[in-house]
């Protein structure tokens, strides 16, 4: 058998298909490339924000709150390696003060009065005036700048007798750090809701927007409880809370030994009679009615009998 070269033009037309066949390849190959390359692209593109129902559910609060917490809890304590903690104390003062029976209602105005040209918030009043029966008393209790204690202290001494002073501080800076924590984190979440409310370009329906609308509202409840736990706090932690308890002072009378009974009697014989008059009239009206309904009978009957008897 007999092998034969094939000819340049068979040849010719085999080398233009193999370059054909090679250019469609890479062609091919080109085209997977920029199909990965799209894919990798849409892959690495941030995830779309989820859907309203479950922001609403609560999982707007989720990854994107948790993130930001974490990154608020590095910040503050990188901040406070930096600065020094700032202490909230409620600091609380109560006096017991003696002044005369006589002067007890006047003193008791002077620091009221006292308090109203101070930067101090009145919260209770009450004043009882000496009767036969019980002595008097009166009270105060108010919230007053620390800048201005000491000036209500300075006349409160102008006119009573301190007899005891006892001072209190409760640390309230961990509940404070809480609380406007809470805050913080409340008020983020509602100004997402809010975005939400106000994006026009998402779709969302009737049901997504009624859900967001109801989130919102509660969360902003809620803010507000906060918001008020965060004043009383600072009214408890910005103010001192003062309260002072005014008493008649008592005259003690002493002499000789120190002790005398006779004294002790004649300045006690007046109201020892007039209780022995007043147990003596009691007894008289109980006894009374018995007298007329029993005792009369009896006599009169056992002066019948004594009468038929002598006359026998």
């Amino acid at each position: 058998m007999t092998y034969r070269m094939p000819s340049f033009s068979v040849r010719r037309q085999a080398g233009i298909a193999l370059l054909a066949l090679t250019a469609a390849l890479s062609l091919a190959g080109c085209g997977r490339n920029g199909e990965e390359k799209r894919a990798a692209a849409v892959l690495s593109e941030p995830a779309p924000p989820p859907a309203p129902m479950q922001a609403a559910s609560g999982y707007a609060g989720g990854a994107d709150m948790r993130m930001r917490s974490a990154e608020a809890a590095t910040d503050e304590s990188r901040n406070s390696q930096d600065t020094p903690l700032q202490r909230f104390l409620a600091v609380r003062q109560e006096l017991n003060v003696e002044v005369p029976a006589d002067q007890l209602a006047d003193a008791w105005g002077k620091v009221r009065d006292l308090c109203g040209t101070l930067k101090c918030e009145l919260l209770s009043s009450s004043l009882l005036r000496e009767t036969p029966q019980q002595p008097g008393n009166a009270m105060l209790e108010m919230r007053v700048e620390p800048a201005d204690v000491e000036k209500l202290l300075g006349g409160l001494a102008g006119v009573a007798s301190v007899v005891s002073h006892t001072t209190t501080s409760e640390d309230k800076t961990a509940e404070v750090i809480d609380v406007e924590a809470r805050i913080r984190n409340r008020t983020e979440f509602r100004d997402s809701l809010r975005a939400m409310l106000r994006d026009t370009v998402t779709k969302r329906t009737m049901t997504d927007l009624l859900a967001i609308q109801r989130t919102l509202s509660d969360t902003q409840a809620e803010l507000d409880a906060i918001a008020t736990q965060r004043k009383v706090l600072a009214q408890q932690t910005s103010k001192q809370h003062i309260q002072i308890q005014f008493t008649a002072r008592r005259a003690l009378v002493s002499g000789g030994d120190g002790y005398s009974p006779m004294r002790n009697a004649l300045r006690n014989a007046g109201s020892v009679l007039s209780e022995s008059v007043g147990s003596l009239i009691t007894f008289i009206a109980a006894v009374l009615p018995w007298l007329l309904l029993v005792v009369l009978p009896l006599g009169w009957l056992a002066r019948v009998l004594w009468r038929r008897r002598r006359a026998s």
